[in-house]
């Protein structure tokens, strides 16, 4: 597997960084940025560029639609590139995460026999939760893989405990959307595939902030939203050739089993939206040549890991200023890994306080400009389960690389009044 990029003496350079998305040049700091991030202003110039020239139906004769169907195939080239898939084909693109997780249920689901097995976690969004269960109605078995509280870690050896001869998929998030902590996913995938079964992967509170390479996490299936990293409001889901071409089709009862992945894109996908994810590897193309020069990587691939390393080395920084300010605090008690060590989480930091419910907080912030949020963020069950329900979830910081020391510095001196 490759490894994480080795941590660069080079800082990021984030007056280049921030140039790229206009929403950042007004007065706001944004700390939701995994319900959501900023747009770049290449994806937007992308999406008008397509609706302004090539705004037709795909696969006719003529120029302008030959154009379009062309540059719509762009756009999953350019997220197959972005996570090392080995083709174009084995991306589906889609509305959401959700969405695509669904479809991929609803047809997984078609190949299965009562009493097949099936495990999902609590820590997971509900959108990788609901669609696996309800399978339940056609006679599959779900059972539950739990985060240790003491932990706040999915234990490898709790998965082993549950895998049988009748498993047939673990569905499990890379990252936990409130506890912010790094699955190893090719050492889960090892011991699930030595079962004989697949392996589902929510990425979508993961690829923000680090290189996803399909491949290398031999992961059967992977999805996440583009909107969460710096793209439009569309999602991909990844599968292995053999997967994909074996499941049922979602599509129209004439459309070939072969027609990866046309076949789970009823109506097709969004054609603007496709072609704008150009953009997104372009993006991280552009960070490796900023900062290395000369010294770039000579492959695309290698310029991406490159940049996103140099987006793990800031990332750590921003987690370690406000978790060390978190950890001062005695009131205060951090729902995931308390240390910034980029091995182990992102900056996606979640706390409660005690004595007081975690809806009174944010309140307190908006007035400044600086968005934060409280809730479950459709992770009710971990919630639920970590006792947290009753204060009205947890506060969630969720920062990504165009963030700066000093919107954390800000934020620091609101909380500190507070509690």
């Amino acid at each position: 597997m490759t490894q994480l990029p080795l941590i660069t003496p080079i800082p990021l350079d984030l007056n280049f960084v921030r140039a790229q998305f206009p929403a950042l040049q007004q007065e706001w700091t944004f700390f939701d940025n995994a319900g959501g991030s900023q747009i770049l202003q290449s994806v937007v110039e992308r999406i008008t560029e397509f609706l302004y020239d090539s705004n037709v139906q795909l696969g006719a004769s003529y120029a302008v639609s030959q154009t379009a169907t062309a540059r719509v195939a762009q756009g999953a080239r350019a997220i197959a590139q972005l996570i090392n898939a080995p083709d174009p084909d084995t991306v589906v693109l889609g509305p959401s995460t959700s969405a695509l997780f669904r479809i991929l249920a609803h047809c997984f689901g078609q190949t299965l026999q009562p009493g097949d097995e099936i495990i999902v976690t609590n820590a997971d969004h509900e959108a990788h939760i609901t669609p696996w269960m309800e399978l339940q109605q056609r006679g599959i078995v779900i059972k539950t893989w739990r985060v240790d509280p003491a932990s706040w870690k999915l234990r490898p050896e709790d998965l082993e405990a549950l895998l049988t001869p009748r498993t047939r998929l673990v569905a499990l998030t890379h990252i936990s959307n409130v506890l912010g902590t790094i699955n190893p996913i090719r050492n889960i995938a090892d011991r699930v595939h030595a079962h004989g079964a697949l392996i589902c992967v929510d990425g979508v509170a993961y690829a923000p902030h680090r290189q996803v390479d399909v491949q290398a996490l031999d992961v059967d299936f992977y999805a996440f939203s583009l909107y969460k990293v710096y793209g439009p409001h569309l999602a991909m889901l990844y599968g292995k050739g053999e997967h994909l071409l074996a499941l049922p089709s979602y599509n129209h009862f004439f459309i070939e089993q072969t027609a990866i992945p046309y076949k789970f894109q009823p109506g097709g996908t969004s054609y603007e939206l496709s072609y704008s994810a150009i953009a997104i590897p372009q993006y991280f193309r552009s960070l490796a040549q900023h900062h290395f020069g000369a010294a770039m990587a000579t492959t695309p691939y290698g310029q991406i890991e490159q940049a996103f390393g140099l987006i793990r080395q800031h990332e750590e920084v921003l987690s370690d200023r406000l978790l060390s300010f978190l950890r001062s605090k005695s009131k205060v008690r951090i729902i995931g890994c308390p240390e910034a060590d980029a091995t182990q989480r992102v900056p996606t930091l979640s706390f409660v306080v005690d004595g007081l419910s975690s809806d009174t907080i944010p309140p307190q912030i908006d007035p400044h400009q600086i968005g934060i949020r409280y809730g479950h963020f459709y992770a009710l069950r971990l919630i639920e389960d970590l006792g947290l329900l009753p204060q009205n979830g947890v506060v969630r910081v969720s920062l990504v690389h165009y963030n700066t020391l000093e919107e954390c510095d800000r934020l620091i001196e609101l909380l500190d009044n507070i509690f």
